[in-house]
């Protein structure tokens, strides 16, 4: 067993277990078939291994019937790659039709490597010896099929990797590519070996560069499909954190606001310690949270000081801040301010504006970080009463 195997392993089994919690729902064919891409080819090492190749051939009372049966998985691998390469490449319509092609030259391609197997001498396939014509015609069977779906791999991923417009993606197509032309290499020794039998000769001494071809193009094509996989995961997982330090940021701020005005939440806020232990998302109560944060402010409009706004302007234009922090510093001190006028009922005789109307905010995340801003200078005042909502 090479030394390439257990790293193949663990990223086809990790890939598989990454893409899991999507096939549920999903609709997205392809999606499936690369999940079945990770699942196969775990398999295929998973039997290669020597306790389980042994319990295998035990199992089945055959010699070596775990060859065929590795081999047989390492076509589906092949199935599935290239129905999945299909349908980044062609319509929807299209895509089915090569992939049922795909699978019918697969399974036929399996059905060849059984029945030509079963024909060999155990002794000759125990030592992969080029002298069985069976085993010729199984060795040429898996050649033609593995030489063809990597060459159809290699140069479809090139081409896609030219018009993807994520540099991820594009650079997994690449990484593919590079991989399918490296196993490429095992076929042609290996057709060499069969070659030079005809003429009474041998490749063998070759056959350590064959595995090694096999082995390092099997890693790159995998590497190649788990990147978007793991890239995709590590965005999720940092979208996750990201909004639950987001909503504990906006915490104090939101806090003060609903002290003041509890009618800006609908209902009550959930415990964001109930949703990490139990590693789910905050991204609805962080929208609400930017939300009532708003109406909060908005409640707070006639309480707000023109005399306040410019001597905050005046102060943090002097300490260097420019916009966004400039405003937000600025509203910051107008809700501190706000809060205070409100719990003692002093409304303005011309209220003033939040600074931070002049700071164009046209996407809800926009607005978020411009709140999450303003959260940074906020500090509640000392006179506002005590709340403790469910945060």
């Amino acid at each position: 067993m090479s030394a390439l195997h257990p790293i193949c392993l663990a990223i086809a089994t990790l890939g598989f277990m990454l893409l899991l919690r999507d096939l549920k729902n999903s609709k997205d064919r392809a999606l499936v078939l690369l999940s079945l891409v990770f699942l196969s080819s775990a398999l295929s090492y998973i039997i290669a291994l020597p306790p389980v190749w042994a319990q295998i051939d035990g199992v089945f009372g055959v010699a070596n019937i775990s060859v065929p049966l590795a081999q047989s998985c390492v076509m589906l691998v092949l199935i599935f790659q290239t129905a999945v390469v299909a349908y980044w490449s062609f319509p929807p319509a299209k895509a089915r039709l090569c992939a049922k092609l795909f699978g019918a030259v697969g399974a036929a391609t399996i059905l060849g490597l059984f029945v030509t197997f079963s024909q060999i001498p155990p002794d000759d396939f125990a030592h992969f010896a080029v002298r069985d014509p069976f085993y010729k015609a199984y060795l040429g069977i898996y050649i033609c099929a593995y030489t063809t779906a990597q060459t159809y791999l290699a140069v479809k991923c090139w081409q896609q990797s030219r018009r993807s417009p994520n540099a991820w993606v594009s650079a997994s197509l690449r990484i593919i590519a590079v991989g399918a032309v490296i196993t490429i290499g095992q076929s042609i020794i290996r057709a060499a070996d069969l070659l030079a039998d005809a003429f009474g000769s041998s490749a063998d001494s070759w056959l350590a560069i064959a595995w090694l071809c096999g082995d390092a193009g099997a890693l790159l094509t995998l590497l190649g499909y788990f990147l978007p996989t793991l890239v995709d995961r590590a965005r999720g997982v940092y979208g996750w954190a990201n909004d639950h330090y987001v909503y504990k940021r906006l915490g104090p701020l939101w806090e003060a606001l609903y002290a003041a005005t509890p009618s800006i939440a609908a209902l009550p806020a959930e415990s964001q310690a109930t949703a990490l232990l139990r590693l789910r998302p905050v991204s609805f109560s962080l929208y609400r949270r930017v939300t009532e944060i708003r109406d909060g402010m908005i409640e707070l409009r006639p309480y707000l000081d023109a005399e306040t706004r410019e001597e905050a302007e005046h102060r943090h234009n002097a300490r260097g801040l420019h916009d966004p922090d400039l405003a937000a510093a600025v509203v910051a001190e107008q809700i501190r301010a706000a809060l205070v006028s409100h719990s003692q009922r002093w409304t303005a005789i011309e209220p003033a504006e939040y600074a931070d109307a002049r700071v164009r905010t046209s996407t809800t995340d926009e607005d978020k970080k411009l709140l999450l801003r303003i959260a940074r200078y906020f500090t509640p005042p000392m006179t506002q009463p005590a709340v403790t909502p469910h945060t």
